[in-house]
């Protein structure tokens, strides 16, 4: 008889997420808590910002009904509460930046601490395997903290950050199949449900937004879980948790390159982020799909380096040369910074950066529309 556990992991919190969501639109509306309108955002008109509120509860409800409670799950129930709250305040009433990295701090080092989670070897390829010793703390605190932020700095467009980390959330699930793993299956899953049934309100045109309360939190659990799923198994640690997470960490170090260059702070806000890029040029809907695909792709080459770990690092090289080719392109991090281009330009006498642009200009006219 078929195992169907995994599609009730899926099916449960979905539900709840679906029926909870639609309350939270009629309280935010009642409490005028909304998503503010200037030159960054792209919504015209008052739209919700606390759907984080059901991808929460319902994860929570879920966990409750299935998890084992153990030191790690409650490290990371205890943390994400806490960057729950954070989020939501700040929803709430626009926390300083300082107030929110707290927040931050404060559940890195409830993870770390209750939860007993630490980064303390590193798996690299050919079997290469060293320890962290005290420095995993420090490793730890910068990834939790890294990708939390990195996963709030994608959602920008309707449905972005929710999908992406719904893909993530799948593709750490079935990796955690093969490794026997069932623990990670379930936090993946049930996360991935709670998330898929706020997306039904907040895919283009989106009529609530998770807000900060949920992206925060959804980056802080995906950062728990690629943490307790892969530090103490075959695979590269850190290695395939960063391939998954390619699209938000490039575009965290972009900012942060970006902004350094330009002499700004990284809490200074632009509209340079790899989803606003693609927007100019492809439309909102379809740059939220292609940023689908492109994790998916990623998703696809860790199935390919468990087959065969020389094909899927080639395949991975490849797939980081064309992301940097397009950040070079776009000039996303600085119109001076071209390294892969200029090399091209000196080897082979042509500018493939101009080709580059008329291509995409020939592929996609000016005014597309959603």
């Amino acid at each position: 008889m078929v195992d169907m556990t995994w599609f009730y992991y899926l099916i449960v919190p979905f539900t709840l997420s679906v029926i909870i969501t639609p309350i939270l639109k009629k309280v935010a509306y009642h409490l005028d808590i909304y998503a503010e309108m200037n030159e960054r955002t792209v919504h015209t008109h008052k739209i919700a910002r606390i759907g984080g509120v059901a991808i929460y509860v319902a994860f929570i409800i879920s966990m409750a009904m299935y998890a084992s409670v153990d030191a790690s799950i409650n490290g990371v129930l205890v943390g994400g509460t806490i960057m729950f709250i954070g989020g939501l305040i700040d929803d709430m009433v626009n926390l300083r930046p300082r107030y929110k990295l707290a927040f931050q701090c404060m559940a890195a080092v409830v993870l770390m601490g209750m939860g007993g989670i630490t980064l303390d070897v590193i798996r690299l390829p050919f079997g290469i395997t060293f320890s962290m010793g005290i420095i995993s703390y420090l490793v730890t605190f910068f990834w939790i903290i890294g990708i939390t932020n990195a996963v709030n700095l994608i959602d920008g467009l309707d449905g972005l950050a929710g999908g992406i980390s719904v893909i993530i959330l799948i593709v750490i699930a079935t990796l955690s199949v093969i490794e026997g793993r069932f623990d990670i299956q379930m936090l993946s899953l049930l996360l991935a449900g709670a998330t898929l049934g706020f997306l039904v309100y907040n895919s283009h045109p989106a009529s609530i937004f998770m807000g900060d309360c949920g992206a925060l939190f959804l980056g802080f659990i995906i950062s728990a879980i690629s943490l307790m799923g892969f530090k103490s198994s075959t695979f590269i640690t850190l290695g395939l948790p960063i391939l998954l997470l390619a699209i938000p960490i490039v575009d965290t170090i972009s900012a942060i390159l970006r902004r350094k260059l330009s002499g700004k702070s990284f809490s200074d806000a632009d509209k340079n982020h790899l989803h606003h890029v693609l927007m100019r040029r492809f439309g909102h809907r379809n740059t939220v799909l292609i940023l689908y695909a492109v994790t998916a792709a990623f998703g696809i080459t860790a199935y390919i380096y468990i087959i065969n770990k020389a094909i899927g690092l080639f395949v991975l090289c490849f797939i980081a040369v064309c992301v940097d080719i397009f950040i070079e392109v776009t000039g996303m991090i600085s119109p001076q910074y071209h390294p892969v281009i200029s090399a091209v330009r000196l080897v082979f006498h042509k500018d493939i950066k101009a080709d580059l642009k008329n291509a995409t200009e020939k592929m996609v006219p000016e005014d597309i529309n959603d």
